[in-house]
């Protein structure tokens, strides 16, 4: 540990447990697209499409816009995250690009 209470990004414990960390976001977040993408945007389209979103059956509505928007923020969900491990595990480089 440093200290400011955060794992050391260079001791082997803090790297796995960054890696652990980092890899355990990217997994909920593919679970994440592939519900939104796959699940809602093809097994479930003829039940979703009994709602509708103004005249738009939401099955429909999913698979052409609804997929997309998931997708970008799932970007941002991403990059935020990411931005919290780095400070958390002292990793990356600071705003002036210095390490």
């Amino acid at each position: 540990m440093t200290q400011n209470n955060r794992p050391s990004s260079g001791s082997s414990h803090g790297r796995s447990a960054y890696w652990r960390a980092n890899t355990r976001l990217i997994g909920t977040l593919l679970a994440i697209w592939a519900i939104a993408s796959l699940v809602m945007s093809i097994l479930l389209v003829e039940p979703l499409n009994t709602i509708k979103i103004g005249q738009v059956p939401f099955g429909f509505w999913m698979a052409q816009q609804g997929s997309i928007y998931v997708f970008v923020v799932l970007i941002f969900v991403y990059a935020f995250k990411m931005d919290t491990l780095d400070r958390r595990y002292g990793g990356g480089r600071n705003r002036d690009g210095d390490q």
